[in-house]
C-alpha cells in the first residue's frame, strides 16, 4: 500500500517513471487531452573545470524527468525534459503545411550539481544550442528512430537513441503511423540471382549396359570431361581502395534583394569525420549543393545542403574585420549514426571589413575534435560587396610572397643546431684529452 501511495504522489508532481534506460512522457493541453508524445534515450558527455584540471561528466537522461516548461500550440510545440538539480533537455517543434520538424535541440546544465559535476567550482548554468536531425515528419505519425544519432559541440557530446516522438498529437490519440529516420532505412540491395541447374552427363555401367537411341529433333550436349584431380579456383583480387578526388570548386552567392549581392563565396571543401576508431573522408559535391542563408549588418550565414550533408557558416562583423564565428555541421555517413558537430566558438577566414578573404593553398582547419575542414581554392566575401563582385583580397600567409621565407628559416635553424651540437663535441673530447695529459 505505500509503494502504491508513492507512486500516485510521483505521478501527481508531474514525473515519469520507466523501468528501462530513457524516459516517456505524456505532454497534455488545458483541457487534458494528449497533446505531445515522446520516449527517448539520450546520453551526455559534458568536459568542465574541475579545480585546475578538465574533467569530463558522462550520465544519461534518466527516467524520472518532469515537463515543466513544455507547450503544445497548433504550429508550435515545445518539449522541456527537467531532470535531477537544474538539468533540461529542450526540444522546439514547428509545423508547415502537412510536415513538422524539431528545429532546435537546447541542453542546459547546471555546473554546481556535485553529484554529476564533482569538484566543479562554477555555480553557472550552462546552455548549448545544436540543429536537430528530426525534419519531414508527417503530421499524425511518430517520428521514430532507433539508430544513434551523435551531436558533438566543443563542450557538450549528446547521443539521442530509440526515439519516439509525436510533437502535434490529434484528438488525444497517438498515431500508429511512423515516419522513420534515414539511418533506419535499409540499404537498397540487388535480388540474389539463381544459377541454371547443371545437368550431368550420362555414365555407362559394364560392357553390356546400352546406349538409348537418339531422339529426332533433339541436341545431345558434349559429355563434360572427367578428370581425377581437382583444380583450385584462382584467389580473389583485391579490390584497390579508391583515391578520394580534389573536391570540385563551388561559386555559392546570396541576394539581398533580387539583384544585389550580399555575400560571396568560392571553394572546394573535403570533410574529414572521426567516429570512434573509425576516420571517414568525403567531399562537398557543389554540383549538387544548393545554397541559402542571410545577410546582416552584424552577421550573415550560408548554408550549403547536398544530398549527403549540410553545413551552416556563421559570420560576425566586429566592426573592422569579418571572420567565420561558427560552423554547424551534420552528414550523413553510411555507418547508420547520423553525424552532427558544432564550434560556435571560431576565429577563422578573418580579413577586413570591405575585402574578402582568400587562400588557394590547401588548408586544413580542426573544427571539432571529430570534425576537418580541407579547403581548396579559397575566397569568402560575407559583407561589404560593391559592384557584385570580390573586393580586393586579404591573403592567408602560405599565399604570400613571405611563405618561402619558412622553409628557409627552419633550414637554418637546423643548420645552428647542428653546428651547436659540433662545437659542443669537441669541447668535451678536448677536455677528455687533457685529462690524461703526462705529468
Amino acid at each position: 500500500m505505500a509503494r502504491f501511495a508513492a507512486f500516485v504522489s510521483l505521478l501527481a508532481a508531474g514525473i515519469v517513471l520507466q523501468l528501462s534506460n530513457g524516459a516517456e512522457v505524456n505532454v497534455t493541453d488545458k483541457e487534458g487531452k494528449l497533446c505531445l508524445y515522446a520516449n527517448l534515450m539520450v546520453n551526455f558527455s559534458v568536459s568542465y573545470i574541475a579545480g585546475e584540471k578538465k574533467d569530463t561528466a558522462e550520465f544519461e537522461l534518466p527516467s524520472a524527468v518532469t515537463t515543466d516548461g513544455s507547450e503544445c500550440g497548433a504550429t508550435s510545440s515545445t518539449l522541456k525534459l527537467n531532470f535531477r538539480d537544474g538539468h533540461s533537455l529542450s526540444l522546439n517543434f514547428t509545423m508547415d503545411g502537412n510536415m513538422y520538424q524539431a528545429d532546435s535541440i537546447t541542453f542546459s546544465y547546471n555546473l554546481s550539481d556535485a553529484t554529476v559535476f564533482p569538484g566543479s567550482g562554477s555555480n553557472e548554468t550552462e546552455s548549448v544550442t545544436v540543429k536537430s536531425q528530426i525534419t519531414k515528419v508527417g503530421v499524425d505519425t511518430c517520428y521514430s528512430c532507433d539508430s544513434k544519432d551523435m551531436i558533438i559541440t566543443d563542450m557538450v557530446n549528446m547521443t539521442l537513441s530509440s526515439v519516439l516522438i509525436q510533437a502535434f498529437v490529434s484528438e488525444g490519440n497517438k498515431s500508429e503511423n511512423i515516419t522513420s529516420c534515414s539511418a533506419d532505412s535499409p540499404p537498397t540491395t540487388a535480388p540474389p540471382t539463381t544459377a541454371p541447374p547443371t545437368t550431368p552427363p550420362p555414365t555407362t555401367q559394364g560392357t553390356n549396359a546400352t546406349t538409348p537411341a537418339p531422339v529426332t529433333n533433339a541436341t545431345t550436349p558434349a559429355p563434360a570431361p572427367v578428370t581425377n584431380a581437382t583444380t583450385p579456383a584462382p584467389p580473389p583480387t583485391p579490390t584497390p581502395t579508391p583515391t578520394l578526388l580534389p573536391p570540385n570548386i563551388g561559386k555559392y552567392s546570396l541576394n539581398s534583394d533580387n539583384s544585389t549581392v550580399c555575400l560571396l563565396a568560392t571553394f572546394g571543401l573535403r570533410i574529414g569525420i572521426k567516429q570512434g576508431e573509425t576516420f571517414q573522408e568525403m567531399n562537398l559535391d557543389a554540383n549538387e549543393t544548393k545554397a541559402s542563408g542571410s545577410c546582416g549588418i552584424n552577421s550573415s550565414e550560408l548554408q550549403l545542403v547536398s544530398s549527403t550533408m549540410t553545413i551552416m557558416l556563421t559570420f560576425i562583423n566586429d566592426t573592422a574585420k569579418f571572420r567565420l564565428h561558427a560552423v554547424n555541421f551534420t552528414a550523413k555517413t553510411g555507418s547508420g549514426v547520423d553525424f552532427n558537430a558544432v564550434n560556435t566558438n571560431l576565429t577563422l577566414w578573418e580579413a577586413a571589413i570591405g575585402s574578402s578573404y582568400m587562400c588557394n593553398k590547401e588548408q586544413n582547419y580542426t573544427i571539432t575534435n571529430m570534425l576537418s575542414f580541407y579547403t581548396f581554392n579559397l575566397r569568402v566575401q560575407p559583407f561589404g560587396i560593391t559592384n557584385g563582385d570580390f573586393n580586393t583580397a586579404d591573403e592567408c600567409f602560405m599565399d604570400s610572397d613571405l611563405s618561402f621565407l619558412v622553409p628557409i628559416a627552419v633550414g637554418v635553424a637546423l643548420s645552428f643546431l647542428i653546428i651547436l651540437v659540433l662545437i659542443s663535441y669537441l669541447i668535451g673530447r678536448r677536455k677528455s684529452r687533457t685529462g690524461y695529459q703526462s705529468v
